[in-house]
Parts: C-alpha cells; structure tokens; sequence
C-alpha cells in the first residue's frame, strides 16, 4: 500500500460517509432491500458517483449503515451514565432506545437478509439488531443476540451490545439497583422479547417496566 493508500480520508469525505450512512438507514428501514440508491444519495446531498465510491455494492452500504446505527446506540452508555440522575435512569434510556430502535429495524433487517444469500455472517435471524425475529419468531435467543458465534452483520456486533448494557448493569450494581448476578445476554435476549413482543409503543414501555423491576435487588 503506498503513502497515497494510506492517508487517512478528507474531512468531506467523512462527511459525506456520515450523511450517506444517515440516509440509508432511515431509507432501508422504510422501504427495505428495494430502496432507491439514487433517492439515497440525493437525501444525502451528494451524486450517486459518491455513492458508489463509497459503497460499491448495495449490500456494502447496508451492512455499513447497519454498522454504524448499532455502533452509535451502544457507544451512548457513557454519555447517557454522565446525563442520567442514576444508573437505573440511564439503564431505562438505553434499554428503551434498544427496543425503539429493534422495533423500527424490520425494513432494514429485511434488507439484510435480502442480501444476506446464505451467507453465515449474515445471517440476519440470528443479528443482534433489527427485529430480526420477524424470521424466526419462536427463537428469541438467537434473534437478539448470536450465542454460537456466526450471525452477525459485522465482526464485533456481539461484543458491542454485551458491553454496552454490561457497563450499565455495572454500574447499577455499584448503586445497589441493580442484582449482582444479572446476566447482560439474559437483559439483551428480554428486550430483543420485549421489541418482537409488544403491540404498541406504550405495552413495550410497561414491559421494560416490568424487566427493570425484576432487576432490582430483592430483600
């Protein structure tokens, strides 16, 4: 790779990454496999040549923007452990956008399998996002996230998200709100239920009630 390879990229560049990312995850989430790149791109405010430079296959751009969505969520703990009142508030937050976000991810989990082909690292039924029980609705511990180690949509995926709510669940362990023995699988299985589960946003909020309570201490 010569120096030219290896210069990190221009901050436009980046920026237009950013956007491009931005703008395919509300698209495929939308309208699934199908969505228009060229819509994409112009949502994005850039010509579908950026597009491709960027992400030369349709299936680059929706492992990417799926990449990117998850990697934000479960990259909020800190903020969220700063903002909150307590860790319990913040457990509450990141949960509830792990579930909206779960619930709003069919078009793209769809999207997933739909380039997926068969292929064991995308397999989007066993992806640690994106409804992806719509698929197997009866296994709710593959749907949430992968146990066996082959199904996920980038490499870390799982590792991700079991830090993410295990820095939470730590944290609420060290306020005496949380059970030292909760399992951060077990919560991430529960709310990947809770998001396959409930008919309306406001069952899903009672429910994750319900799972909060069943963390907390008992006498």
């Amino acid at each position: 790779m010569d120096a030219t390879e290896q210069r990190p990229p221009r901050a436009d560049a980046r920026l237009n990454r950013e956007r491009l990312l931005e703008a395919a995850a509300h698209a495929f989430a939308a309208d699934g496999p199908a969505a228009s790149l060229k819509d994409i791109a112009k949502e994005a405010g850039v010509g579908i040549g950026t597009l491709y430079r960027h992400f030369p296959t349709r299936e680059s751009l929706i492992e990417a923007a799926h990449e990117s969505e998850l990697t934000q969520l479960c990259r909020s703990v800190d903020t969220l452990l700063d903002s909150s009142p307590t860790p319990e508030e913040a457990l509450r937050t990141w949960l509830g956008h792990w579930i909206e976000y779960l619930r709003a991810k069919d078009g793209l989990a769809r999207a997933l399998r739909a380039t997926a082909g068969g292929s064991p690292h995308l397999d989007a039924s066993r992806d640690p996002a994106g409804r992806v029980g719509a698929a197997h609705p009866t296994d709710a511990s593959a749907t949430a996230v992968p146990h066996r180690g082959s199904g996920v949509a980038f490499p870390g995926a799982r590792a991700l998200a079991l830090d993410a709510v295990g820095r939470l669940l730590a944290a609420g362990v060290r306020t005496g709100s949380v059970q030292a023995d909760v399992e951060p699988l077990d919560v991430l299985v529960a709310g990947n239920g809770i998001a396959l589960a409930a008919l309306t946003p406001a069952q899903a909020d009672r429910l994750l009630a319900y799972l909060l309570d069943a963390l907390r201490p008992r006498p």
